[in-house]
């Protein structure tokens, strides 16, 4: 019996997790081959997959490793991707659930490798693509859950809070409901930026009522992207690659906190300690 009560304490614990994504998401590097209006889809070819190896100690090092595929195809984000990308443009691309099938980013790149590729056009969720936005542009991107609408770990987003940084200093802020746009272009080097929000999702665990702990679908959003870049910047010093995603993250301001599988492990750890503790205090 003595030993009931640590266990009721982790399980409890392990209970109170915030909603975890399972669907896997694939970041892919190519060159567009093919773009099908009839069949609603856009060709990679020559992919490269992005992954990263985790040192014992240091900065994870993340980069495009070339793989073993044919041209990979996948539907598009939304119908304003075939106005955005043409046959031979190097695009960033996720797909779910596995590699193709189904493209939930698509992002234009610019520049070289050697003078530094920076992303100039997104259509689909901005989430995590691991090429900065030309200009020094970042954005920050929250939806805001229609908790009349949840089903399992997602509600239909009836706003996205967008925040547009030009480099470490807020540009813009504004709430955006579906179909509705904000654009930026106050710096004096010709450069801008245009957000638009088309659709979303937002996690449900924000919802009253609403189950803690669920695995499921992650929420995902379609925006689109377009930033004009800086006068003069296809001849910008080379930088090097971003080893981190974009940033996209919740502001501070009283909105849902953003799910995260990684906080298993955290909890996890904090509920053993705990019994620990209890196993210890019984046997005093």
């Amino acid at each position: 019996m003595k030993h009931i009560i640590p266990l009721t304490i982790l399980v409890l614990c392990l209970c109170v997790l915030p909603a975890a994504a399972v669907i896997q998401e694939v970041t892919l590097k190519g060159t567009v081959s093919a773009i099908s209006r009839e069949n609603n889809t856009l060709t990679i070819a020559d992919p490269a997959r992005y992954s990263c190896d985790y040192p014992a100690t240091g900065s994870p090092v993340c980069s495009f490793t070339p793989i073993d595929s044919i041209p990979l195809d996948g539907s598009v984000p939304a119908d304003s991707a075939f106005s955005v990308f043409a046959v031979g443009d190097s695009v960033v691309a996720k797909s779910l659930g596995g590699m193709g099938g189904r493209w939930i980013t698509l992002a234009k790149l610019s520049g070289t490798a050697e003078s530094g590729e920076t992303v100039v056009d997104i259509v689909g969720d901005p989430a995590s693509v691991p090429t900065p936005l030309a200009g020094d542009y970042s954005i920050d991107l929250s939806t805001e859950p229609d908790c009349t609408t949840c089903s399992g770990t997602t509600c239909t987003a009836k706003t996205a809070y967008v925040k547009i940084m030009s480099g470490k200093t807020l540009a813009l802020a504004q709430d955006l409901e579906p179909g509705h746009a904000m654009t930026f272009n106050g710096r004096n080097d010709g450069s801008g930026i245009t957000v638009t929000f088309m659709k979303g999702q937002a996690a449900s665990s924000s919802c009253a009522g609403m189950e803690r702990g669920m695995t499921g679908p992650q929420a995902i959003s379609v925006y689109i992207v377009h930033v004009v870049p800086p006068i003069g910047a296809g001849r910008q010093a080379a930088q090097t690659p971003s080893t981190t995603p974009m940033k996209v993250t919740m502001p501070a301001e009283a909105r849902p906190t953003p799910t995260k599988s990684g906080m298993l492990p955290v909890a996890a750890i904090g509920a053993l300690a705990l019994v620990a503790i209890i196993g210890i205090s019984r046997r005093e």
